[in-house]
Protein backbone atom coordinates (compact mmCIF):
# COMPACT_ATOMS: atom_id res chain seq x y z
CA UNK A 1 0.00 0.00 0.00
CA UNK A 2 3.01 2.09 0.88
CA UNK A 3 5.90 1.05 -1.08
CA UNK A 4 5.45 4.11 -3.55
CA UNK A 5 5.38 6.77 -0.39
CA UNK A 6 8.88 8.10 1.55
CA UNK A 7 8.85 10.00 4.99
CA UNK A 8 11.71 12.20 5.40
CA UNK A 9 12.25 13.98 8.52
CA UNK A 10 14.52 17.62 8.49
CA UNK A 11 16.02 19.12 11.03
CA UNK A 12 15.73 23.05 10.99
CA UNK A 13 17.14 26.08 12.22
CA UNK A 14 15.60 29.51 12.25
CA UNK A 15 15.92 33.04 13.28
CA UNK A 16 11.95 33.79 14.65
CA UNK A 17 12.31 37.69 14.59
CA UNK A 18 10.23 38.69 11.49
CA UNK A 19 7.68 35.78 10.95
CA UNK A 20 4.49 35.28 12.97
CA UNK A 21 5.72 32.17 14.12
CA UNK A 22 5.60 27.87 12.67
CA UNK A 23 1.73 27.89 12.30
CA UNK A 24 0.26 29.23 9.11
CA UNK A 25 -1.53 32.37 10.30
CA UNK A 26 -3.66 35.13 7.96
CA UNK A 27 -1.86 37.94 9.62
CA UNK A 28 1.68 36.98 8.27
CA UNK A 29 4.54 35.18 7.03
CA UNK A 30 5.07 31.79 9.01
CA UNK A 31 8.33 29.34 9.06
CA UNK A 32 5.87 25.90 8.02
CA UNK A 33 4.30 27.77 4.68
CA UNK A 34 7.80 29.36 4.32
CA UNK A 35 9.31 25.68 4.12
CA UNK A 36 6.68 24.30 2.42
CA UNK A 37 6.42 26.98 -0.77
CA UNK A 38 9.89 25.97 -0.83
CA UNK A 39 9.74 22.21 -0.86
CA UNK A 40 7.33 22.28 -2.92
CA UNK A 41 8.82 23.99 -5.45
CA UNK A 42 11.88 21.77 -5.69
CA UNK A 43 10.37 18.77 -5.20
CA UNK A 44 7.26 19.45 -7.90
CA UNK A 45 4.65 18.53 -5.65
CA UNK A 46 2.61 19.84 -2.96
CA UNK A 47 4.13 19.30 -0.08
CA UNK A 48 2.77 19.45 3.69
CA UNK A 49 5.18 19.54 6.64
CA UNK A 50 4.50 18.48 10.24
CA UNK A 51 6.28 20.54 12.89
CA UNK A 52 7.70 18.53 16.11
CA UNK A 53 6.40 21.86 17.97
CA UNK A 54 4.31 25.44 17.32
CA UNK A 55 6.97 28.21 18.46
CA UNK A 56 5.01 31.46 18.64
CA UNK A 57 6.04 34.64 16.81
CA UNK A 58 9.49 35.68 17.84
CA UNK A 59 10.67 32.35 19.09
CA UNK A 60 13.57 30.66 17.55
CA UNK A 61 14.99 27.59 16.94
CA UNK A 62 18.09 25.08 16.81
CA UNK A 63 16.57 21.72 16.77
CA UNK A 64 13.34 22.14 15.33
CA UNK A 65 11.93 19.05 13.24
CA UNK A 66 9.14 18.38 10.65
CA UNK A 67 8.22 15.40 8.42
CA UNK A 68 6.72 15.23 4.91
CA UNK A 69 5.75 12.66 2.64
CA UNK A 70 6.49 12.32 -1.24
CA UNK A 71 5.99 9.46 -3.64
CA UNK A 72 9.28 9.66 -4.96
CA UNK A 73 12.56 9.03 -3.30
CA UNK A 74 15.53 11.89 -2.68
CA UNK A 75 18.78 10.06 -3.76
CA UNK A 76 21.04 13.08 -3.24
CA UNK A 77 20.65 14.38 -0.03
CA UNK A 78 23.60 16.90 -0.41
CA UNK A 79 22.23 18.32 -3.41
CA UNK A 80 18.59 18.81 -1.76
CA UNK A 81 19.87 20.18 1.52
CA UNK A 82 21.89 22.83 -0.71
CA UNK A 83 18.92 23.52 -2.89
CA UNK A 84 16.66 23.89 -0.01
CA UNK A 85 19.07 26.32 1.56
CA UNK A 86 19.93 28.28 -1.22
CA UNK A 87 16.14 29.26 -1.33
CA UNK A 88 15.98 29.81 2.60
CA UNK A 89 18.85 31.35 3.60
CA UNK A 90 17.30 34.84 2.63
CA UNK A 91 14.79 34.13 5.32
CA UNK A 92 17.64 32.49 8.15
CA UNK A 93 15.84 29.30 8.20
CA UNK A 94 18.74 26.38 7.82
CA UNK A 95 17.97 23.01 7.12
CA UNK A 96 20.75 21.35 8.61
CA UNK A 97 19.82 17.26 8.30
CA UNK A 98 17.40 15.15 6.47
CA UNK A 99 16.71 11.75 7.19
CA UNK A 100 14.34 8.55 5.99
CA UNK A 101 11.62 7.40 8.24
CA UNK A 102 9.01 4.74 8.78
CA UNK A 103 5.77 5.50 7.01
CA UNK A 104 4.49 5.71 10.31
CA UNK A 105 6.64 8.57 11.90
CA UNK A 106 5.45 11.66 12.60
CA UNK A 107 7.45 14.57 14.08
CA UNK A 108 4.84 15.49 16.67
CA UNK A 109 3.55 12.51 18.53
CA UNK A 110 7.00 10.36 18.07
CA UNK A 111 8.23 12.83 20.43
CA UNK A 112 9.88 11.56 23.32
CA UNK A 113 11.32 14.38 24.70
CA UNK A 114 11.33 18.70 23.67
CA UNK A 115 14.16 20.83 25.00
CA UNK A 116 13.81 24.40 24.97
CA UNK A 117 16.27 27.22 26.16
CA UNK A 118 15.61 30.76 27.53
CA UNK A 119 18.81 33.02 27.26
CA UNK A 120 19.12 36.01 29.63
CA UNK A 121 21.86 38.60 29.35
CA UNK A 122 21.80 40.17 32.72
CA UNK A 123 24.06 43.27 32.83
CA UNK A 124 23.85 47.34 32.37
CA UNK A 125 24.76 47.74 29.15
CA UNK A 126 22.14 47.10 26.55
CA UNK A 127 22.65 45.04 23.75
CA UNK A 128 24.36 44.46 20.35
CA UNK A 129 25.06 41.20 19.28
CA UNK A 130 22.27 39.58 21.16
CA UNK A 131 19.53 42.11 20.19
CA UNK A 132 16.36 40.53 19.45
CA UNK A 133 17.97 37.04 20.64
CA UNK A 134 17.73 37.26 24.22
CA UNK A 135 15.95 39.13 27.01
CA UNK A 136 18.47 42.00 28.61
CA UNK A 137 17.33 42.69 32.37
CA UNK A 138 19.42 45.19 33.95
CA UNK A 139 18.17 44.55 37.45
CA UNK A 140 20.56 41.78 39.68
CA UNK A 141 19.95 38.37 39.32
CA UNK A 142 20.08 36.04 42.59
CA UNK A 143 21.09 32.54 41.02
CA UNK A 144 20.70 30.39 44.42
CA UNK A 145 17.40 31.68 44.24
CA UNK A 146 16.96 31.27 40.60
CA UNK A 147 18.01 27.92 41.18
CA UNK A 148 15.79 27.08 44.24
CA UNK A 149 12.63 28.51 42.50
CA UNK A 150 13.33 26.28 38.79
CA UNK A 151 13.79 23.18 41.41
CA UNK A 152 10.13 23.51 42.27
CA UNK A 153 9.03 23.50 38.71
CA UNK A 154 10.41 19.67 38.34
CA UNK A 155 7.92 16.58 38.37
CA UNK A 156 4.01 16.34 37.89
CA UNK A 157 2.32 19.57 37.99
CA UNK A 158 -0.36 21.19 37.54
CA UNK A 159 0.58 24.07 35.36
CA UNK A 160 -2.18 25.77 35.10
CA UNK A 161 -0.67 29.34 36.18
CA UNK A 162 1.49 29.39 33.37
CA UNK A 163 -0.87 28.76 30.52
CA UNK A 164 -1.88 30.83 28.27
CA UNK A 165 -5.82 31.46 27.78
CA UNK A 166 -6.03 30.29 23.93
CA UNK A 167 -4.02 27.01 25.23
CA UNK A 168 -5.86 24.15 23.20
CA UNK A 169 -3.76 20.97 25.68
CA UNK A 170 -6.57 18.52 27.11
CA UNK A 171 -5.18 18.66 30.40
CA UNK A 172 -3.02 21.28 32.40
CA UNK A 173 -0.70 18.51 34.01
CA UNK A 174 3.03 18.20 32.67
CA UNK A 175 5.62 16.42 33.81
CA UNK A 176 8.62 18.52 33.88
CA UNK A 177 11.78 16.23 33.35
CA UNK A 178 14.39 18.86 34.07
CA UNK A 179 14.82 22.72 34.85
CA UNK A 180 18.92 23.39 34.83
CA UNK A 181 20.63 26.84 35.47
CA UNK A 182 23.57 27.77 33.62
CA UNK A 183 25.39 30.64 33.48
CA UNK A 184 28.54 32.04 31.62
CA UNK A 185 29.68 35.59 32.44
CA UNK A 186 26.66 37.81 32.12
CA UNK A 187 24.83 35.09 30.38
CA UNK A 188 22.21 33.22 32.02
CA UNK A 189 20.40 29.83 30.13
CA UNK A 190 17.42 27.96 31.78
CA UNK A 191 17.03 24.63 29.72
CA UNK A 192 13.68 23.54 30.13
CA UNK A 193 13.00 19.40 29.86
CA UNK A 194 9.42 17.85 29.31
CA UNK A 195 7.37 15.57 26.69
CA UNK A 196 5.21 18.26 26.12
CA UNK A 197 4.61 22.19 26.71
CA UNK A 198 0.85 24.32 27.39
CA UNK A 199 0.69 27.27 25.03
CA UNK A 200 3.52 29.92 26.45
CA UNK A 201 4.59 28.12 29.55
CA UNK A 202 8.05 28.47 29.01
CA UNK A 203 8.25 32.19 28.94
CA UNK A 204 5.30 32.13 31.47
CA UNK A 205 7.92 30.41 33.85
CA UNK A 206 10.57 32.27 33.34
CA UNK A 207 8.77 35.67 34.07
CA UNK A 208 7.89 34.38 37.22
CA UNK A 209 11.77 33.06 37.66
CA UNK A 210 12.82 36.49 37.29
CA UNK A 211 10.95 38.58 39.39
CA UNK A 212 11.43 35.73 41.99
CA UNK A 213 15.35 36.23 41.20
CA UNK A 214 15.12 40.00 41.03
CA UNK A 215 13.58 40.18 44.56
CA UNK A 216 10.15 41.22 43.30
CA UNK A 217 8.69 38.08 45.02
CA UNK A 218 10.05 35.77 47.81
CA UNK A 219 9.77 32.14 47.24
CA UNK A 220 6.96 31.80 49.12
CA UNK A 221 5.25 34.22 46.85
CA UNK A 222 6.72 32.34 43.69
CA UNK A 223 5.16 28.79 45.42
CA UNK A 224 1.86 30.46 46.06
CA UNK A 225 1.51 31.83 42.73
CA UNK A 226 2.31 28.18 40.94
CA UNK A 227 0.12 26.60 43.57
CA UNK A 228 -2.54 28.90 42.91
CA UNK A 229 -3.54 27.64 39.21
CA UNK A 230 -4.59 31.20 38.14
CA UNK A 231 -3.28 32.38 35.08
CA UNK A 232 -4.20 35.99 36.86
CA UNK A 233 -1.54 36.04 38.92
CA UNK A 234 1.62 34.86 36.63
CA UNK A 235 3.83 37.34 35.96
CA UNK A 236 4.47 39.26 32.32
CA UNK A 237 5.61 36.17 29.93
CA UNK A 238 9.34 36.73 29.25
CA UNK A 239 9.73 38.28 25.72
CA UNK A 240 9.89 35.70 23.15
CA UNK A 241 13.31 37.24 21.89
CA UNK A 242 14.97 34.79 24.27
CA UNK A 243 13.30 31.52 23.76
CA UNK A 244 14.93 28.39 21.31
CA UNK A 245 13.82 25.17 20.47
CA UNK A 246 16.57 23.63 21.60
CA UNK A 247 15.95 19.93 20.53
CA UNK A 248 13.60 17.40 20.25
CA UNK A 249 14.48 13.89 21.34
CA UNK A 250 12.87 10.66 19.57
Amino acid sequence: MYSDIFNYLIKIEYDGTKFVGWQYQKNGKSIQETIEKVLSKILKENIKIIGSGRTDKGVHAIGQYANFKLDKKIYNKKKFLNALNFFLNRDLISIIDLKKKKISFNSRYDAKERIYEYRIINREGGLSLNKNKAWHIKRKMDLAILKKGAKSLIGNHDFSTFRASSCSAKSPVKKMNTVQIIKKGKEISIVFKSKSFLQNQVRSMVGCLVYLSCGKWDLKYFDNVFKSKKRSKCAPPAPACGLYLKNVRY
